[in-house]
């Protein structure tokens, strides 16, 4: 399975009008029998770009109102319509239509920024230098390392992020100093942070400061803020799995496509399989 590392910047295209004449060879809209029926109809703009990979709809409608979607050299509203002769691109860099879905495990280290925006120094994307169009499914505070996923097919996103799915995340813990049974008790049975208590929760002792702890919701900075309300400084914070995909045999700061067992087992838990991911 390959393995890449590395960091890498984008250069910015011209896409005004003026930069598309006829004769133009900067872009070659795809010959209608290299696409499929799905990829020669049209779509709202939010669509494509959960399509294309590169980010959840409610994404693309912001970044859409903030005015960094151009079609054809045109600034995008909400709700065009777009098809594969359109040119559209993303602050200046233009996305391509017909791209096959990709799903990565990526052990990331601390201080990478969990963050597709290529402007945020240190970020996700920049690091693992995907040839393709990628991004992350979630977050993971910088100052935290583990496992997390990235996909070009941004329908998958919400299935995994959504609370009410309580789809799995464990993640092992060291602590400033050591703790007792009543501390993995009360972390188990929830913990009110920010006005709301926590979802119950499996909790098991690592180590006199460590332990491990299994979450189905996935609330900012939820592990160091139910810890500190305890009186506990989260040292180090690492996440091994999410769902069935876990970190075994990932060296930290490595990427690997996941295995075909993996991808199988990650899209039929979602209500998918590969032939229909892939015919997105």
């Amino acid at each position: 399975m390959k393995e890449q590392k590395g960091t890498h910047g984008r250069k910015k295209l011209n896409l005004s009008p003026a930069s598309f004449p006829e004769s133009s060879s900067s872009f070659v809209a795809p010959h209608p029998s290299r696409l499929t029926p799905h990829d020669q109809k049209t779509c709202r703009i939010n669509k494509f770009f959960t399509q294309q990979g590169l980010c959840s709809r409610r994404e693309a409608d912001r970044l859409i109102e903030e005015g960094r979607v151009t079609i054809n050299g045109r600034v995008a509203v909400l709700g065009d319509q777009v098809g594969p002769t359109d040119v559209i691109a993303r602050d200046g860099l233009m996305v391509p239509w017909g791209n096959a879905p990709v799903y990565l495990k990526f052990h990331k280290p601390v201080g990478i920024t969990t963050t597709s925006e290529p402007h945020v120094p240190g970020n996700i994307v920049a690091s693992i230098n995907y040839p393709e169009r990628i991004f992350p499914i979630g977050r993971l505070d910088k100052d935290s390392s583990g496992l997390i996923l990235l996909t070009n097919d941004g329908e998958i996103v919400n299935q995994i992020l959504r609370a009410e799915h309580g789809h799995e995340k464990e993640y092992l813990v060291q602590l400033d100093r050591p703790f007792d049974q009543a501390f993995l008790d009360r972390m188990s049975h929830g913990v009110v942070i920010l006005g709301k208590r926590t979802r119950p929760c499996v909790v098991s002792r690592h180590g006199q400061q460590e332990f491990r702890i299994v979450l189905t919701e996935g609330r900012n900075r939820q592990i160091r803020r139910m810890c500190k309300a305890l009186g506990y400084k989260v040292i180090a914070l690492n996440r091994t799995r999410i769902m069935h995909i876990t970190l075994q045999g990932l060296p930290v700061g490595r990427w690997k496509h996941l295995s075909d067992q993996e991808r199988a087992q990650l899209l039929a838990a979602l209500g998918r399989s590969w032939p229909e991911a892939a015919q997105r």
